[in-house]
């Protein structure tokens, strides 16, 4: 396909990767008339009073700051109106500062200034693949063709239940060994929740002798979070370890060379030794995804016996790998791209695909290259290839339906053509004309960027349009809740009218958020609203000897599954993520968390963690226990957040209270205008930190702000450095009560966190600010694109709903499909 000539002129493709820019010029119009005169003197001296006093929170342009003041200016107002509001606003440390006829300049300089960027030119960036988008379009691009693992009832039979109900853990199967033969009878079959045995020198079950035995482990492995994956295998005698790989029927005996068809153990520790010993390794998987692992273990006349399997997840510390992330259920191979890229744009607090640098161009082509090698090797399974017959008419159908699934859209003759060209340009070496097609697909724009699809479409027939279409709605229902090209059944749907109404588009959506995919993106949506990325939590080990690493990564899968408890429950219900008055907690937090509970129940032994599986319970080895409503509120008052809002050695009432006033009461801050580092030696020893903090922002310059934060985190001050509950400090009792203003004058007595929750679950700018987020993270750009009146009726939904989480994300995904991208909108207007 020419590319040039399927886009507008307007539109330019920088080094065939780069930002495709749109400039759209307006015909020249005489200007408004003017209010007063401006000489270029006063103007240059208002542009300095805008960089001093208005710069800092509303950028060059106007167009807002992630740390200021996130939305555009309104330049569509009248001077006058704008310069009421620069009096009673800007700059919002000193709102009097900027009077009478200093505010009319700077509003007649506001609107001249931005009002002719906004009207002589509109620029839009037509947004690439952000990182992860690219990492999961490409696994799924390749998925598409990978068979699912052959059935095998095999474990099941005489249970009277198939293999796709799974339970927590892998299944274990126990052979009778027999020379070299290890596999020569099986003798026993079961599921083993932990990957930790130390059978000394008996046998591992009553029906097999203890000097020779074989175990097969298979099952899958869940991963929690994108990125790199520690894996520790200890055995004195013989065990290898696959993962990720594709299945394969077992071979009947585990050979001395490898026992999983063509696949490479991922750790090889086959030859025994009777003496203890380590191996280990890495992998890069992909977060909320499921990979078939299989361990093989075998015993042969040593001494005695032991296996152990141990894991280090991101963001977590070395554990036994158990069924918190293990499943008996079976999952196919999933091309994982490693290739490290540069970080995406989170200017405006999200995750954007809008810049494109060298480095980025690069990875894409070490990404299309590391793919292009998975396929070819894997292309006779992938592929589906006859054996007793030419393979290339099979090979170009396979070339021609990969692109289409990587493009979103039905091939034309001219792309046909080219990659037919490719793969038979050389019948001798087949396999490098399927790796060309396949870095060229991967290459491509029509791949790289999403709402290319919309752009592209000067010079098709009717026809042609319209059988793009169901493409559209499926791209754009996947990519916002799947961050992922559509699969079959979603384009199947699409295109059998099932999804031409916001109705249809709402109910297929709701059933999309079943996806394991979409549990991943509403889990990094969480992580980013919260700020728990890349967060310090270490602390003074003299003050708090029991807050290591294993409690640290301990409470952040606490906060993850309360999350999860709240969102995937029926009522999926927003207010009890701020108001329920209970944490996950395991043994290690309950000790440091709730030691004087009376809920203090032993862990769930292997079997009752089967029975609450099977009776889809919740199995964990954090349950939930409950405090006092008075005491703990939600995610306001996790021992994470709070530990991260936190001091090595006490507590931030500021950064708590930053926190709460952006994230979750939903009022825009300012940067300081003067940034003071807290010193605690600054201070009289006998001070509690209400107090240092309250002599350290008593500046008027300061209190701008601060009389918003300190009411709110003070009323946190209960809890410590760590987020346990306290009642003293510095040997004063706690004062958490404050006064807090709202954005209307009202008043509000605020005694505790509950206080701050009830308070935001009731009121809509809180709401906003959660909805705000949500809009940005799945729809990927600014929420102030959809304009007030529609944001408002969604918070108007939302309320209706009883704040369902779950029903707004399907009514965000209907908005990703009927709405316009800016830069769609933008080359339809100038196309008419």
């Amino acid at each position: 396909m020419d590319f040039a000539r399927q886009i507008p002129a307007v539109v330019i493709l920088v080094a065939g990767l780069g930002s495709i820019c749109v400039a759209v010029p307006t015909p020249d119009e005489p200007p408004p008339p003017e209010p007063f005169p401006t000489p270029a003197e006063t103007r240059s001296d208002v542009s300095e009073i805008y960089r001093q006093k208005c710069l800092r929170c509303h950028g060059d342009q106007g167009q807002g700051t992630s740390d200021g003041y996130s939305k555009p200016l309104r330049t569509d107002q009248s001077i006058a109106d704008l310069a009421k509001v620069i009096e009673e606003t800007m700059p919002e440390e000193d709102p009097e500062s900027c009077v009478g006829a200093e505010a009319l300049q700077l509003a007649h300089y506001i609107q001249n200034s931005f009002a002719d960027v906004d009207d002589n030119y509109t620029e839009s960036t037509l947004a690439r693949l952000t990182v992860a988008q690219y990492r999961n379009s490409v696994a799924d691009v390749i998925a598409h063709f990978t068979p699912r693992p052959e059935s095998d009832d095999r474990f099941a039979r005489g249970r009277g239940r198939s293999r796709n109900r799974s339970v927590p853990g892998l299944r274990g199967e126990y052979f009778q060994s027999e020379g070299m033969n290890k596999a020569q009878r099986l003798a026993h079959y079961r599921s083993d929740n932990r990957l930790e045995f130390d059978f000394e020198d008996h046998p591992p079950v009553p029906s097999l002798t203890p000097d020779q035995f074989a175990i097969i482990w298979q099952g899958s492995l869940i991963a929690p979070y994108t990125g790199e994956y520690r894996f520790r295998l200890t055995t004195e005698n013989g065990a290898r370890l696959y993962l990720n790989f594709d299945p394969r029927p077992n071979t009947g005996s585990l050979r001395d060379d490898r026992s999983s068809g063509d696949n490479q153990a991922f750790i090889d520790d086959w030859v025994g030794s009777g003496k203890l010993r380590e191996k280990s390794a890495t992998m890069f998987l992909l977060g909320g995804r499921t990979y078939p692992i299989r361990l093989e273990f075998f015993k042969y006349l040593e001494d005695s016996a032991s296996v152990k399997l141990e894991w280090k997840p991101p963001h977590g510390t070395w554990a036994v790998l158990d069924y918190n992330h293990l499943t008996t259920a079976e999952s196919a191979r999933t091309f994982v791209c490693d290739v490290p890229f540069p970080a995406d744009d989170r200017s405006l607090g999200f995750e954007r695909g809008s810049s494109v640098s060298p480095q980025w161009q690069s990875a894409v082509m070490r990404g299309a290259v590391q793919a292009a090698s998975e396929i070819v090797s894997r292309l006779p399974l992938l592929a589906n290839l006859p054996t007793d017959s030419d393979q290339s008419d099979a090979i170009v159908a396979f070339v021609h339906t990969l692109a289409e699934t990587a493009y979103r859209r039905p091939l034309i003759d001219s792309e046909k053509d080219q990659l037919n060209s490719l793969v038979v340009n050389h019948p001798e070496d087949i396999e490098s004309g399927v790796r060309q097609a396949i870095v060229l697909v991967l290459m491509s724009p029509h791949f790289l960027y999403p709402d290319l699809i919309e752009l592209t479409e000067q010079g098709l027939t009717a026809e042609q349009r319209s059988q793009r279409r169901p493409w559209q709605i499926a791209s754009k229902l996947s990519f916002a809740l799947w961050d992922s090209v559509p699969d079959q059944e979603l384009v199947a749907a699409a295109k059998a009218g099932q999804l031409n109404s916001p109705k249809q588009i709402e109910d297929y959506a709701s059933r999309m958020l079943r996806d394991p995919r979409a549990k991943a993106k509403l889990q990094r949506f969480f992580a980013s609203w919260l700020e728990i990325e890349e967060r310090d939590l270490s602390k003074d080990t003299a003050l708090y000897p029991q807050f290591d690493d294993h409690v640290i990564a301990d409470l952040r899968r606490s906060l993850e599954l309360f999350i999860d408890s709240v969102v995937w429950s029926r009522d999926s219900d927003y207010r009890q993520l701020l108001l329920a008055p209970h944490l996950m907690l395991n043994d290690r937090l309950k000790r440091i968390y709730a030691a004087d509970s009376a809920d203090l129940s032993p862990p769930a032994d292997g079997q009752e963690i089967k029975r609450q599986a099977r009776r889809r319970e919740f199995a964990s080895a954090f349950q939930p226990v409950d405090f006092d409503p008075n005491e703990r509120s939600g995610i306001l008052t996790h021992p994470y957040l709070l530990s991260a809002f936190a001091y090595h050695n006490n507590t931030s009432p500021i950064h708590r209270g930053v926190f709460l006033t952006r994230n979750i009461v939903g009022r825009a801050l300012s940067p300081p205008p003067n940034a003071i580092a807290f010193d605690n030696d600054d201070f009289p020893k006998d001070l509690t930190m209400r107090e240092k903090v309250t002599l350290l922002t008593r500046d008027n310059a300061c209190m701008a702000c601060h009389r918003v934060i300190n009411p709110l985190g003070f009323t946190l001050e209960h809890f410590d450095a760590v987020g346990r509950w306290r009642e003293v400090d510095n040997a004063k009792p706690i004062d958490s009560e404050s006064i807090y203003t709202t954005t209307d004058g009202q008043t509000l007595r605020l005694t505790n966190a509950r206080d701050v929750a009830k308070f935001a679950v009731d009121h809509p700018a809180a709401h906003l600010a959660f909805i705000t987020h949500l809009y940005e993270h799945l729809l990927q750009r600014s929420a102030h694109q959809a304009g007030e009146e529609r944001l408002q009726e969604l918070r108007s939904g939302f309320a209706k709903d009883n704040f369902n989480i779950q029903k707004l994300c399907a009514r965000l995904a209907v908005l990703a499909v009927t709405s316009t991208t800016p830069s769609a909108a933008l080359l339809t207007e100038n196309a008419r």
